[in-house]
C-alpha cells in the first residue's frame, strides 16, 4: 500500500521531468485532496526529489549501471523518488525500496520490476555514502555545470559552494505586514514568521521587499511599475502607479486584487504609449538564480536573459522625465544580468550603499546584492539610476 503523500510526489516528478511542468502546479494539482501533514510530506519529496535530480542520477547510473536517460520514465521517476529518500531522508530503506517497486507496478511496468527492486537495493546499501564521497561541487550538490561556473567567476569558488549549499536548504519564510508579526528584521514591515495567515501577511522575501523600497516612491508621483506580475512589489508602491504586465491572464489576476491607486495595463513596456512617468521600477525577468531554494525546478530550465533586460531597462527610462528614478531589480545572481546590464544602460547610478550597507555589493558598492548564503534570504541585484536630464 502506498501512502498518498509518496504517490503524490511520484506525479509531480514525473511532470517535472516528462512533461517539463511547474513543480509548483504539479504540486498543487497532485495534493489537491490530501490533508495538511501529507501535503507537507509530498512537498518534502517532490521538492527534494527535483533539487536534487543530478546527484540522484549519478547514484542511479554508478550503481544501477545504466543510463537515466535509458530508462522508462515510470522506473526512471521512481528510482529518483526512491533514490532521494534513501540519501537525504531518514525513512527506512526496506519501505523505500517497497514503495519504489509498487510504484512501477502500479504503472503497469511489470517486467521492470526485478531491476527496480535490484537497483533500489544496490542505492540502499551504498547510495548514501557514494553521496558523502563525492567532492564538493556541482554533481554533489545537484546544479548544471553553467550555474556553478558562473557562481565561481563572479564570487570565487568558496562563496559558490556557499551558495549551492544556501539553496538546497529550505529558505526562511518570510512576510510583509502592515502590523508586526513573528520576527522581525532589517527591512520595514518584513518579518520572519512559522505559518502564514492570509488575512494578515503575504509571502514575500525581505530581498523582494527591499527592492520596492528603494523606489521610495510618493503620494501625487506618476509611478511606472515596468514588469509587475504578480504584483507583490506593486502593492509597495506609492503614487498613481501604472503596472504593466504583458501577459494578459497575470494581468487580470492581478487586477483582481490591486488597490485604488493602481491601474493594471496589458501590455509589453517596450511599447507602451505613455511617458511622463517620475519613477520607474524594472522588476526584469532573469534566471532567477537568486531564488532556486525556492523553485526546485527552476535550477533545470533557468536561463540568462541580459539582452531583454537591458531592453525593459531603456523602454522605462525612455518613459520617465528628465532625471527621474529607475529602479532596475532582478532575482539573480549573474554579472551578466546585473551591474553588465546597468553598465550597458549608459545611466548614472545614484548609490544604495549610504542607505543600505549591509547589503552593499562586494565589488561594487554603489549596488546592493542579497545573498542567501549570508543574508538567508533570496538572492536580488538592486541598482538605482536616473534618466537624463533634459539637453544632456
Amino acid at each position: 500500500m502506498i501512502a498518498p503523500a509518496r504517490r503524490a510526489a511520484y506525479e509531480v516528478v514525473r511532470r517535472v521531468f516528462e512533461e517539463d511542468a511547474y513543480a509548483d502546479r504539479a504540486l498543487a494539482s497532485a495534493v489537491a485532496g490530501l490533508d495538511e501533514r501529507e501535503r507537507a510530506l509530498a512537498q518534502f519529496l517532490a521538492y527534494g526529489t527535483v533539487q536534487r535530480a543530478r546527484t540522484i542520477d549519478f547514484g542511479i547510473e554508478r550503481l544501477g549501471r545504466r543510463p537515466v536517460r535509458k530508462l522508462d520514465p515510470p522506473v526512471r521517476t521512481s528510482l529518483r523518488l526512491g533514490g532521494f529518500q534513501l540519501a537525504f531522508s531518514g525513512e527506512p530503506a526496506h519501505a523505500v525500496v517497497d514503495d519504489a517497486v509498487e510504484l512501477v507496478r502500479a504503472a503497469r511496468r511489470e517486467r521492470a520490476v526485478p531491476f527496480t527492486n535490484a537497483v533500489m537495493r544496490r542505492l540502499a546499501q551504498g547510495f548514501r555514502g557514494l553521496v558523502a564521497s563525492l567532492p564538493d561541487g556541482p554533481v554533489k550538490e545537484s546544479y548544471p555545470d553553467w550555474i556553478a561556473e558562473t557562481w565561481t567567476r563572479d564570487f570565487g569558488a568558496d562563496v559558490a559552494l556557499a551558495l549551492m549549499r544556501a539553496q538546497n536548504e529550505p529558505p526562511p519564510l518570510e512576510v510583509r505586514a502592515a502590523a508586526p508579526v513573528g520576527e522581525p528584521t532589517d527591512v520595514p514591515g518584513a518579518y520572519v514568521v512559522d505559518r502564514v495567515d492570509p488575512a494578515r501577511m503575504r509571502p514575500m522575501s525581505r530581498a523582494s521587499q527591499l527592492a520596492a523600497l528603494v523606489v521610495d516612491s510618493r503620494d501625487g508621483e506618476r509611478v511606472l511599475d515596468a514588469c509587475a506580475a504578480p504584483g507583490g512589489k506593486t502593492l509597495m508602491l506609492r503614487g498613481e502607479v501604472t503596472a504593466v504586465e504583458v501577459h494578459p491572464g497575470r494581468a487580470a489576476a492581478m487586477a483582481a486584487r490591486m488597490p485604488a491607486n493602481v491601474r493594471v495595463v496589458t501590455a509589453d513596456v517596450r511599447e507602451l504609449a505613455e511617458s511622463g512617468f517620475d519613477r520607474a521600477l524594472v522588476d526584469a525577468p532573469c534566471s532567477g538564480l537568486g531564488v532556486l531554494a525556492r523553485r526546485p525546478d527552476l535550477r533545470w530550465r533557468a536561463r540568462p536573459l541580459p539582452e531583454l533586460q537591458l531592453e525593459l531597462l531603456r523602454a522605462a527610462a525612455e518613459r520617465v522625465v528628465p532625471g527621474g528614478t529607475i529602479v532596475y531589480s532582478v532575482c539573480t545572481l549573474n554579472a551578466d544580468e546585473n551591474e553588465r546590464v546597468v553598465d550597458a544602460s549608459g545611466l548614472d547610478v545614484d548609490p544604495l550603499d549610504a542607505d543600505w550597507p549591509r547589503y552593499a555589493h562586494p565589488t561594487r558598492p554603489e549596488f546592493l546584492l542579497t545573498r542567501p548564503d549570508r543574508d538567508r534570504t533570496s538572492g536580488f541585484f538592486v541598482a538605482r539610476l536616473r534618466a537624463p536630464k533634459a539637453g544632456v
